[in-house]
């Protein structure tokens, strides 16, 4: 089965990329980062999601990237679906930390339970194809409006499609966005551009870790 097996962030200072997300959240080798100065402008059409299993959680990852530089989007709050906030961070990535439960059964572990790829796609239906046809294994779909595809356990993240206005609304932020997405993905197929111009690499281990 065709997988996601890394996601890069192309940013203009790996260096201080790397300290703001050990500072923020400790991803580790979940995601990695290399240097690019690509012109990029407005919304870079994805979103990274931590997924967690409490409220209290949350509000500690959102806290502490907030400290260390990102900027508050979508300030923490319950919904009908659970609680969360988004935050952009100085690199320019956004990134949504959620969770279902809407109360607490302990104190913080910052542990993360999901770390979730959404692509923001002009047609779901198209690009979700595309991808069957590339090897990957459709998990969950919904119609035109959302697809989740299978991960393998060894896999850091978890890769999902969404409508690219709809995605834009859900993070608070216009819909528009022009150059480059800054954001190259692994793949155990090799390399090969999706129809909205994300870019795959055959997987390699070359990239820095944050």
């Amino acid at each position: 089965m065709t997988s996601l097996t890394s996601v890069t962030l192309e940013v203009a200072d790996p260096a201080a990329a790397d300290r703001f997300y050990t500072a923020a959240f400790g991803l580790g080798s979940r995601v990695r980062l290399r240097a690019s100065d690509a012109p990029t402008t407005g919304f870079r059409g994805f979103t990274l999601s931590i997924t967690v299993s409490q409220p209290a959680d949350v509000n500690s990852f959102v806290d502490s990237a907030v400290e260390a530089g990102a900027t508050s989007l979508k300030p923490v709050s319950k919904s009908l679906w659970g609680y969360g906030g988004v935050v952009q961070a100085p690199d320019g990535t956004i990134w949504k930390v959620a969770t279902s439960s809407k109360k607490d059964t302990g104190p913080a572990t910052r542990e993360i339970d999901e770390l979730v790829l959404l692509l923001g796609v002009e047609d779901v239906k198209a690009s979700k194809q595309f991808y069957v046809e590339q090897g990957l294994t459709v998990a969950k779909s919904f119609g035109g409006k959302y697809a989740e595809f299978a991960a393998e356990e060894s896999s850091p993240v978890k890769l999902a499609l969404y409508k690219r206005r709809g995605l834009a609304k859900d993070l608070g932020v216009p819909a528009d966005g022009t150059g480059s997405h800054r954001i190259v993905l692994g793949s155990t197929a090799g390399s090969f551009t999706d129809p909205d111009g994300f870019a795959w690499e055959a997987a390699s281990v070359t990239s820095t870790s944050s």
